[in-house]
């Protein structure tokens, strides 16, 4: 199974956005999935669902991050390294989709009950968000070569 096909899976069966992404890359990160998704359970529907940054786009941060990123003392390289990572993925998933933003992604409300019920009667969640845990998966595969 692709990892993208993963990711897509983890969302259908009720993970966030974060988590599927995450959790698809568990193999490789030397988590359980249970850690995976724990560790993102709060960053779905834009961190706290406040709707700020995708939580798809957080998942492949924490990606990037763990796998590249700084965890000894002084090696700024590896700092340096993972925010060019970051920024070249967050270059690509706004040039696919306009924004990095949640809440400029769905354009709904989702912290108010009128807008959560617009945003599942307009099924974004399946029209919208899913393109976006692919798109974040299939990206982040490119940018760190695995």
């Amino acid at each position: 199974m692709k990892r993208s096909e993963k990711a897509l899976q983890f969302y259908s069966n009720g993970f966030n956005c974060a988590q599927s992404v995450i959790a698809s890359f568990a193999d490789i990160l030397d988590l359980s999935e249970e850690t995976a998704i724990r560790m993102a359970s709060g960053f779905g529907g834009g961190m706290g669902r406040m709707q700020e940054t995708c939580g798809a786009a957080t998942g492949a941060y924490m990606v990037m991050g763990y796998l590249r990123g700084k965890y000894k003392v002084g090696d700024d390289e590896a700092n340096e390294k993972t925010n060019k990572l970051i920024q070249e993925f967050t270059k690509r998933f706004t040039k696919e989709h306009g924004s990095v933003n949640c809440k400029a992604l769905i354009h709904f409300d989702i912290n108010s009950e009128d807008g959560m019920a617009k945003a599942k009667e307009a099924d974004v969640f399946n029209k919208k968000c899913t393109y976006f845990v692919k798109t974040a998966v299939e990206l982040l595969e490119e940018i760190i070569a695995i």
